[in-house]
């Protein structure tokens, strides 16, 4: 019979502590090999230390315990290889999200770069495709993705052109409670019909207070305060929602370097420059 271990000694031969064994247990990631009936004492084998070394080393990577069930049983090496992967894949995306945020923190606090210029422009009204849902926070970018390449594929589809950038819409619950009302909207040359989430609007006129913001979006927050900062400052704010333009984006371009988006703060206009 093989040699089997007591539950503490698998603890001291893996580093698992006995809570987390049970734990394991009760989940079936890792069942001990056999229970006494009278006692309840759990027994590993030793040929599942290898099983418990690789589990520790897929929690050290933050893998959450369901995809480590469905990686021990997968059906083959190349799904369970496919699992692991898409894994990798997350953890590198965070990692380049976590270097993004420091290198924007350090030169925030090394060298505070000055904020673009701010200008008014009134925007008249436009005749667009649009898609509007009330939407969280969290979603917001994926939404946003989808939403911009119906808009596109819809354009497309019934041979109308755009007439300028894709634009957004902001209610400032979405800011204010994480959750409210968002529009994506591309202007079009001609009425488009509606079709599924797509529908007309007429983008109303509005006067704005602007500042282009350039690359990703993740520091998009340094061009919002400028703004806020520039509109306050001049006693120009009026309600009205935040609005968007995508000059160059993601439908553009891959390079994030790249992207430029004008942020635009609904003002009083006095006629003045900024």
């Amino acid at each position: 019979m093989p040699a089997a271990l007591t539950i503490g000694d698998f603890s001291r031969a893996t580093h698992l502590s006995i809570k987390t064994l049970r734990h394991y247990h009760r989940i079936r990631i890792l069942e001990p090999a056999d229970i006494d009936p009278a006692t309840g004492y759990r027994r590993y084998m030793t040929e599942q230390i290898p099983t418990a070394q690789v589990i520790r080393r897929f929690r050290d990577l933050d893998m959450p315990l369901e995809e480590i069930h469905a990686v021990l049983d997968a059906p083959d090496l190349r799904a369970r290889n496919e699992l692991i992967s898409a894994h990798l894949s997350r953890l590198e995306q965070g990692l380049a999200r976590t270097q993004s945020a420091v290198a924007s923190l350090r030169d925030l606090l090394a060298d505070p770069a000055a904020a673009a210029p701010v200008d008014h422009r009134r925007v008249e009204a436009t005749m667009a495709g649009a898609i509007t849902d009330v939407v969280g926070v969290e979603d917001l970018l994926p939404w946003y993705q989808g939403a911009l390449g119906e808009l596109y594929a819809t354009l497309a589809a019934q041979d109308i052109a755009p007439s300028g950038p894709a634009g957004g819409i902001y209610a400032t619950d979405l800011f204010s409670d994480e959750r409210g009302e968002a529009t994506i909207f591309v202007p079009a040359v001609a009425e488009i019909r509606r079709l599924g989430r797509v529908t007309p609007l007429v983008v109303p006129a509005v006067e704005l207070a602007v500042i282009v913001h350039a690359g990703s979006h993740d520091d998009v927050d340094l061009a919002y305060g400028a703004l806020a900062a520039y509109v306050t400052d001049h006693a120009l704010q009026v309600e009205g929602p935040i609005r968007e333009y995508y000059l160059v984006g993601r439908h553009d371009t891959a390079d994030e370097s790249a992207w430029r988006t004008e942020i635009g703060w609904p003002i009083f206009s006095t006629g003045a420059a900024a």
